[in-house]
C-alpha cells in the first residue's frame, strides 16, 4: 500500500509473455532469463519515462553495479508477467530501482529485484555524478511504498 508518493511517481508495467525459448530443461523459466526480464524492463521504463533522451543528451551512461534478485515462484510457458519497476531511491552518484515481477491478473510474485546502478562518463570511464536536470527527473520518478 502507498503511504507516499510524488506527483509523477509511477509503477511502470510491462507486459511479457513466457515463449518456449525461455525455457530450461526443467519447463520453467531459466532463473538467467529473469535478469534479461528485468532489463527489456528497465529499458521500457527509461524510454516510458522520457529518461533515455536526457541521458543521451548528458554524455551520461548507466552502469548496474549490483543485481539482488530473490525467486519466489516459477513461471512456466505461456505465463503472462506483469513486470513492475520504480524508482525507490536517488543520490547524486546511484540510483535504485526496484522490480517486481508477478503473474498476470494475481497477487503472485514470481521474483523480485533491487537493481543500484551508477552515472558514468564513458569517455573519461569514471563513475560521475548524474547531471542535475537528469537527477531531478528520477527524483521526480520516486516512488515511496
Amino acid at each position: 500500500m502507498m503511504t507516499e508518493r510524488n506527483k509523477e511517481a509511477v509503477m511502470h508495467q510491462k507486459q511479457l509473455r513466457v515463449r518456449g525459448f525461455h525455457l530450461d530443461v526443467y519447463q520453467h523459466v531459466n532463473n538467467a532469463r529473469y535478469l534479461e526480464f528485468l532489463e527489456d524492463a528497465r529499458w521500457q521504463f527509461f524510454d516510458d519515462m522520457a529518461l533515455t533522451p536526457l541521458f543521451c543528451e548528458a554524455k551520461c551512461a548507466m552502469a548496474v553495479i549490483n543485481i539482488n534478485i530473490n525467486y519466489r515462484h516459477s513461471a512456466y510457458f505461456g505465463d503472462d508477467l506483469l513486470i513492475g519497476t520504480y524508482f525507490s531511491r536517488v543520490q547524486s552518484r546511484k540510483a535504485v530501482l526496484t522490480q517486481v515481477i508477478r503473474l498476470k491478473n494475481t497477487d503472485q510474485v514470481i521474483a523480485e529485484a533491487v537493481v543500484t546502478f551508477i552515472g558514468f562518463d564513458q569517455q573519461a570511464k569514471k563513475a560521475i555524478s548524474f547531471p542535475p536536470g537528469l537527477r531531478k527527473k528520477m527524483q521526480a520518478l520516486l516512488l515511496r511504498t
